[in-house]
């Protein structure tokens, strides 16, 4: 009776120990799985980014379209090969005549970066203060920040190849931009397309107020810094100024990432000089923070500052460089999104 007994115990314990180790490679499996998911949808991810970053291409050649359209009341085809004309001749003209200018600027700011360097950390040597900078920027702390900024910045949009291919989605887009509308709209169920072009429209309505008022902001931007450093007599001011403008795209991040090589140039001909240009950098956003970027809130939708903050951290983590610069523009398709088809619904339930 006892042999039977342990017979069996034997037999069970076999058999849990089967189903354990089962459930453990059952587990494994699952986390791997969703490791390799995470990792797919990461790329995923990164692509998405750049087809969004097409669609605004093609947002803003349909926007200056749209101008022209309601100012001529001319066939859309031709508004929009106008607007794609108009915009390479703008930009190629601005490239003659302040090309070579902004490129040999750049290059001396390039090659005069190490000195820039060494003059400032000379500077803050005088000021106690400046030693803590200094303490904080330097050895290891130094090749933290200098690390974590290049993981921020280390993305497909630093690829040559990705901006031709964002380029080119764009032009698609541009060209026949119904051809996808349609076929995403094909896609949903028949209760529901009528919600979802709206809702396209929507998001294409918004996207066009806010490259509108962000295109304002950054021409605004780049005319006070030029005006004001000409003014200071700091050099490459018109390199300055234009790069101030293209990084206003990038709020919070962008001014501050603008400020630095002013800063460093301001400290190789005073203190004084520096913090006169640091007055200039906080006084000019402060205008643009007040005027400009009112007026592009009220051209597509307020967005608390702290949400911004918050998606600039978050895709910036998930995809880096790109994530930041796109953060904006993504945060209000998906506030528009959550307000067409789960606000709006609960606010009509309610009524």
């Amino acid at each position: 009776m006892d042999e039977n007994n342990s017979k069996h115990e034997h037999s069970s314990g076999g058999k849990n120990l089967k189903v354990y180790t089962q459930k453990v490679w059952i587990t494994l499996g699952i986390i791997a799985l969703l490791v390799i998911l995470i990792f797919i949808l990461k790329a995923a991810f990164n692509v998405l980014l750049m087809v969004f970053a097409g669609s605004l291409i093609a947002t803003y050649f349909h926007g200056v379209a749209d101008i022209i359209e309601t100012r001529t009341r001319w066939r859309r085809r031709w508004c929009v090969m106008l607007s794609v004309s108009l915009s390479f001749i703008v930009a190629g003209m601005l490239f003659w005549f302040l090309g070579a200018k902004i490129s040999e600027q750049v290059g001396d700011m390039s090659k005069e970066l190490p000195d820039l360097v060494k003059t400032a950390e000379d500077k803050l040597k005088q000021s106690s203060l400046g030693r803590k900078i200094i303490y904080y920027i330097s050895g290891n702390n130094s090749q933290k920040l200098m690390t974590s900024f290049q993981q921020i910045f280390r993305t497909s949009f630093g690829i040559v190849g990705d901006f031709y291919i964002t380029f080119f989605i764009g032009v698609f887009f541009t060209a026949n931009p119904n051809l996808y509308k349609d076929g995403i709209i094909k896609l949903i169920p028949p209760a529901g397309k009528a919600t979802a072009k709206r809702l396209m429209d929507r998001i294409s309505y918004t996207l066009k107020g806010w490259l509108k008022g962000m295109l304002i902001a950054m021409f605004f931007i780049s005319i006070l810094t030029l005006t004001g450093l000409t003014i200071i007599g700091v050099p490459m001011g018109l390199a300055l100024a234009v790069m101030a403008g293209l990084l206003n795209f990038i709020p919070n991040f962008g001014p501050l990432i603008a400020m630095i090589p002013a800063v460093l140039i301001g400290l190789t001909v005073s203190v004084n000089t520096t913090l006169i240009i640091v007055a200039l950098y906080l006084l000019i956003q402060a205008v643009e923070s007040n005027i400009v970027t009112p007026m592009v809130q009220n051209a597509m939708i307020k967005i608390p500052p702290a949400m911004i903050i918050i998606s600039q951290v978050l895709f910036g983590t998930l995809t880096g460089g790109l994530g930041i610069i796109l953060a904006t523009p993504l945060l209000a398709v998906i506030i528009v999104t959550v307000d067409e088809l789960y606000v709006k619904k609960l606010q009509n339930n309610q009524s």
